[in-house]
């Protein structure tokens, strides 16, 4: 490995305060880094620094002679009236990679490119100024991976790209070499991809060796570690105060190292950070019935997005909707939140329902408005579990503390408007949520918090998303749209989803079971397994249940024991390895149980 990129004693500070404090860091040049951090930490800052694009106020960024530096930030400026042939193999936006046409036409590599980011559908000569922000984004995105680059620098990639965009960029820059600096939200991208990771917080960059799984247990154990030194570091502050205010009231001098180290404890009391601890809000029981969809059509854009469909939404179902941008899912949960009617067929929704969509737009929050005032116009007061909380108490729990809470609504970043957005729907108590890509603009905290609170939400929930890490975390049941007029209801999740889009044959889907997907026009042959089959499948199955019941219990164990030696990081690491082992071992008995629970019947 040789070194490329170094930061020497770097430091930045803007008008809100300080972003770096004398950082050193180095790059090298195989290195595949991960940047993580709370919104306006200053991760983009770093990219920006890196690429020598922005200086810092002192200390010096070095490159290695001739290095090659391709660097993707969050705001293009692409020329409006090039094209996407222009911008990408042409010199439109950056310098010209190929001499010629035949050239590029001719490279397998490119052509893997654009068939991957998809450009042969947006069309070559399709001129990029009339396109969407996701549209250009990727047309950027392949003008940098067709040319050579020592260091590839991306901020934000897998924003506006599907499940399976995110799935072919992560496999393309894992056989891609040279260096690679990615900022992301997207902790499976993280984990797949990145072997260091930086994390940017308090004017300083932690590196970690590992992708977000690594990151999380290392910074689990710095925040143990940190918790005991504060604890040692208030024993010594109490001590300190006592023998200041100990002796005669007259007595006024004191030893002055005796009142420095007092006041050095003071000043060492970390600022609060601001954290986003979502509770649970009282919800409004839900009924047997939520959402029944019988025989819906629904067209876009001269597209049939869903044909016939009969779909039955419970209480208490977990559901994520996948599909490609564009297959309709923001227009099924419109559907399903009474704001858009189907062009056919009829849905049918429970009396006590009181649904709550979360759109991917930020339009709808007054601008006009501080912040306070946005979350009072919702509701003064909301009811979270057993306590009631003012608009400015409700605003704290969502991390709006002090004055932030008089900030104009128009001068928020993008994480917290989103984080308001959040906040103003919960305060309404809904019982069923429906969320468009609810991970756009928050950061990795954030994520961690609403995943927190959709864990134990008691009510329905719909989600589309892009994010894999959120869908295998949140919902139970998947379901993908194709564009095929289909609902399909997806057994074996995101995978199973990623396996029908790059069939190349096309997607067959199975026949949907009753309620739960299109119903097709017309139905397989009912082939059965003979009785002698379903006995032996019946035999199995209750060997497979025990084997699941003394699994369950092994995981159990493992569980505990995890606590037991939450301090002891290599006991730990043990354990998790063989935790992971029993829930596969788990997970493939499950897959067989399934199997042969279709023979049984």
């Amino acid at each position: 490995m040789a070194n490329i990129v170094n930061l020497d004693k770097v430091s930045k500070t803007y008008p809100a305060g300080r972003i770096f404090d004398e950082v050193s860091l180095g790059i090298d040049d195989s290195d595949r880094i991960g940047v993580v951090g709370l919104n306006g930490a200053g991760k983009t800052t770093l990219l920006r620094m890196l690429t020598k694009a922005e200086e810092p106020d002192s200390g010096r960024v070095t490159h290695r002679r001739g290095l090659r530096v391709a660097a993707l930030p969050q705001r293009l400026d692409l020329p409006p009236a090039a094209t996407v042939r222009d911008v990408i193999v042409g010199s439109a936006w950056l310098p010209a990679g190929f001499a010629a046409e035949h050239e590029w036409a001719g490279d397998a590599g490119v052509r893997t490119v654009l068939n991957g980011l998809g450009m042969p559908h947006l069309g070559l000569d399709a001129p990029v100024g009339p396109m969407s922000g996701g549209e250009r984004r990727r047309v950027a995105l392949a003008a940098l991976l067709v040319r050579p680059a020592d260091l590839l620098i991306l901020d934000e990639p897998t924003n506006h790209l599907d499940v399976a965009g995110i799935d072919w960029l992560a496999r393309h820059l894992l056989r891609r070499r040279g260096a690679l600096m990615v900022v992301t939200h997207d902790r499976w991208f993280l984990d797949a991809v990145c072997t260091t990771t930086w994390e940017v917080a308090d004017a300083t960059v932690r590196s970690y060796e590992g992708g977000y799984a690594a990151w999380t247990l290392a910074r689990a154990e710095r925040v143990r570690v940190a918790a005991e030194t504060e604890a040692r570091r208030q024993n010594l502050l109490r001590k300190e105060i006592a023998w200041l205010r100990r002796g005669p009231p007259a007595r006024t001098s004191k030893p002055k190292f005796r009142i420095d180290a007092a006041n050095a404890l003071i000043a060492d009391v970390p600022p609060a950070r601001d954290t986003v601890s979502l509770q649970r809000l009282a919800v409004t029981r839900l009924g047997k019935q939520v959402y029944e969809l019988e025989g819906v059509r629904l067209e876009a854009g001269g597209r049939t997005l869903l044909e016939n469909t009969n779909w039955i939404v419970g209480p208490g179902d977990r559901i994520a909707v996948l599909g490609a941008n564009g297959a309709g899912k923001t227009t099924l949960l419109r559907v399903l939140a009474d704001l858009r009617e189907p062009d056919g067929g009829r849905v049918l929704r429970g009396t006590t329902v009181r649904p709550a969509f979360l759109s991917q737009e930020l339009h709808e929050l007054p601008n006009g408005r501080r912040l306070l005032e946005a979350v009072e116009e919702v509701a003064k007061r909301v009811r979270l579990g057993d306590r009631e909380l003012s608009a400015a108490q409700l605003a704290e729990v969502f991390g709006f503390t002090g004055p932030r809470v008089w900030t104009p609504v128009a001068d928020l970043s993008g994480g917290e408007r989103r984080r308001l957005q959040l906040l103003r729907l919960l305060a309404t108590e809904p019982n069923v949520l429906l969320l468009d890509e609810p991970t756009n603009d928050l950061d990795i905290d954030t994520l961690a918090a609403l995943e927190d609170l959709l864990d134990t939400w008691p009510g329905t929930l719909v989600v589309a998303s892009h994010d894999r890490y959120l869908v295998e975390r949140v919902a139970d049941t998947v379901y993908g749209m194709y564009g095929d007029g289909r609902l399909v209801h997806l057994p074996g999740g995101v995978d199973e989803f990623l396996a029908h889009v790059s069939d190349s044959e096309g997607f067959a889907a199975p026949a949907p079971k009753a309620g739960a997907g299109a119903a097709p026009a017309d139905r397989a042959p009912d082939l059965r397994a003979s009785d002698k089959d379903q006995r032996a499948a019946k035999k199995e199955l209750a060997k497979l249940e025990r084997s699941i019941d003394r699994l369950t219990q092994k995981e159990e164990t493992l569980h505990a024991q995890l606590a037991e030696h939450a301090t002891d990081y290599a006991k730990i690491t043990e354990l998790d390895a063989q935790l992971r082992a029993v829930q596969q071992e788990k997970a493939d008995i499950e897959e067989q149980w399934l199997a042969l629970a279709e023979i049984a019947g």
